[in-house]
């Protein structure tokens, strides 16, 4: 990896120093005439293509990854590699902003959320849709928001202190976020908790429902993933056949069951008692709602009655994303299945209400 450092007119008198960490993604493509195609951006070119930059009044540096990531191609190996990257920068730098493909952000933010322990500076995701060697492209906004966000302070405090995801004028908690566009610029929404913050002609911040800052919070970063984990989505007509071979695969640890609405899934006797079975086997079952903006009310219908019943975690108003990544956290820190489903329960960063 390489570490570049961008000039603005920071003048020495303005201590913010903003470190951008660069995966890859759509964001950073540039048009290269002489194959007619685009080609991954160099940040040591930045000037020419985002000169806006200069204008800033923070010190920034980037970090490029020695090969970049289509984000399809993110895993826990490059979440924990981020997570060290940050406790390696954090006493040097005052915010972090990662440019990072939109397809899996929500994954990856929701990670390092977890990964992060005791954060108390900004971690501000973003990307784009439109490659910044476009004419009509969003990147040049997002990433420019993005850092001005990374950069605010009062009173010599960050005002945002967890990951987000900051796209298209709006700046989103992390693990709360989901991607619901792939055509339109408003790509990401959090359905089941308020924007943090608008950018219009100010940015405007959405107070009472930030991370409040922690004085004297000692970063804690962790290490350990279990990928031992699979979504099991539910639908009409699915058989014992299949949910018998999805749940027999083999060192299989948890499962996220994608049930409907809020939380309901079939009373038959064969699913039940294979739900059961596995429960009883050690097999972890955390109950996610299908729906965007969907809260899971175990309890509430006869149809999740059962479920409480023998033994499924309820996600309450967590996303798939958060979910998922937050199974495979609380299993890479514990191998005490209690331990791990009393993990599941509680909110660990924001991500469940």
């Amino acid at each position: 990896m390489k570490t570049i450092k961008i000039k603005t007119k920071a003048d020495g008198n303005n201590d913010v120093k903003v470190l951008v960490i660069y995966t890859g993604g759509t964001l950073g493509m540039v048009y290269d005439a002489k194959t007619d195609s685009l080609v991954p951006f160099d940040f040591a070119q930045i000037p020419d293509n985002l000169p806006e930059m200069a204008r800033l009044d923070f010190e920034i540096s980037v970090l490029t990854f020695d090969n970049l990531l289509d984000s399809s191609n993110m895993n826990p190996q490059v979440w924990v590699q981020l997570a060290e990257i940050i406790k390696e920068n954090y006493t040097q730098y005052d915010s972090f902003v990662v440019l990072h493909g939109t397809d899996t952000m929500a994954y990856s933010a929701s990670a390092l959320s977890y990964l992060l322990e005791n954060l108390n500076k900004p971690v501000i995701f973003t990307g784009a849709q439109l490659p910044i060697g476009v004419a009509r492209t969003d990147a040049k906004e997002n990433f420019i928001t993005a850092l001005e966000i990374a950069a605010a302070q009062t009173h010599n405090r960050p005002i945002i202190s967890e990951v987000c995801i900051y796209f298209n004028s709006l700046l989103l908690r992390g693990n709360r976020a989901r991607k619901n566009e792939s055509v339109q610029f408003n790509a990401f929404k959090s359905e089941n908790y308020p924007v943090l913050a608008e950018a219009g002609i100010k940015i405007e911040y959405n107070k009472p429902y930030l991370k409040s800052y922690e004085q004297n919070a000692e970063l804690q970063v962790h290490h350990t993933f279990d990928d031992n984990v699979l979504i099991l989505k539910l639908f009409p007509g699915i058989t014992d056949k299949v949910v018998r071979n999805v749940l027999e695969i083999k060192g299989l640890r948890g499962v996220i069951l994608e049930t409907y609405g809020s939380g309901n899934a079939p009373t038959d006797e064969w699913f039940l008692k294979l739900m059961k079975e596995f429960i009883d086997k050690g097999i972890i079952i955390f109950n996610v709602s299908q729906c965007n903006g969907g809260r899971v009310t175990q309890g509430r219908y006869q149809t999740s009655h059962f479920l409480q019943e023998i033994g499924v975690v309820s996600g309450a108003d967590i996303t798939t994303e958060a979910a998922i990544t937050k199974l495979m956290f609380a299993l890479g820190q514990s191998d005490d299945i209690q331990e791990v489903r009393a993990m599941l329960k509680r909110s660990i960063a924001g991500e469940m209400s």
